[in-house]
């Protein structure tokens, strides 16, 4: 199935950002969604969005680090839809900071959500893509897998997992399976800066409001990947602010 139009995609990090984004950009182009957060109240906001304007989606409570969140993500939407066509696993944490102030359990965090939660989202998509012989993975990565920049060394590695682990699966995929890295630069979010010391956050903050791009960017790009032809796949997309070095 080419194009957008009557795919079921699921997403996770769905309540905010690139994630609510994506949803939006998705369904206004007939696509059915089944959207994956923490946070329910603004998870339902995005979802009462999308309905109130025609779209159709439904929500799930989902932590990736938990295995059995993605599971119920992706069994919702055989149990809605009857079957999954792309997963775009989306969520994130950019708690960056200098190693010198040792926070490890923002460390833990990342590795968690980035290697962790990405690793849970292909166990609970690849079983049944395999079964369908058809499905795409699409992941969310970041330039900081490209560039390495003080202080998001953590960061930035657990994002260049992401980039070796999605090559791995591409190659394991076969002829029936798609599998997209999305790499955006510098994004207007709300995470930027979120859970960062007071030094970082602020200067993140100043060079986000400064050159930031909106997170529709990265939504269009997401969409490019999924709307190409059966056959077509899309191996990487970077997408930065022209003012992003």
């Amino acid at each position: 199935m080419s194009g957008i139009r009557g795919k079921v995609i699921a997403i996770t990090g769905a309540s905010s950002g690139i994630g609510e984004a994506a949803a939006v950009h998705l369904a206004e182009r007939g696509a059915r969604l089944v959207l994956g957060a923490r946070r329910e109240d603004r998870l339902t906001a995005v979802v009462d969005r999308i309905t109130a304007e025609g779209g159709t989606a439904t929500g799930v409570l989902v932590d990736v680090t938990r295995r059995q969140d993605l599971r119920r993500l992706t069994d919702t939407a055989v149990e809605r839809f009857g079957r999954l066509d792309v997963l775009v696993s989306n969520a994130g944490t950019m708690a960056v900071s200098p190693f010198d102030d040792l926070r490890q359990d923002d460390w833990d965090a990342m590795v968690a959500t980035h290697i962790t939660g990405f690793l849970n989202g292909i166990a609970a998509a690849l079983p049944l893509f395999r079964r369908q012989r058809s499905g795409h993975f699409v992941t969310i990565g970041s330039t900081a897998a490209h560039t390495v920049r003080s202080p998001q060394g953590v960061y930035a590695a657990t994002k260049t997992a992401v980039k070796v682990l999605t090559e791995g699966l591409r190659q394991e995929s076969g002829p029936d399976l798609r599998v997209t890295l999305v790499s955006p630069g510098f994004t207007h979010t709300e995470g930027v800066g979120k859970g960062a010391g007071p030094a970082v956050a602020a200067a993140l903050i100043e060079q986000r409001d400064a050159i930031a791009m909106p997170p529709s960017a990265v939504a269009a790009a997401i969409g490019f990947a999924i709307e190409q032809p059966d056959g077509v796949d899309v191996g990487e997309i970077v997408v930065r602010p022209t003012a992003q070095s």
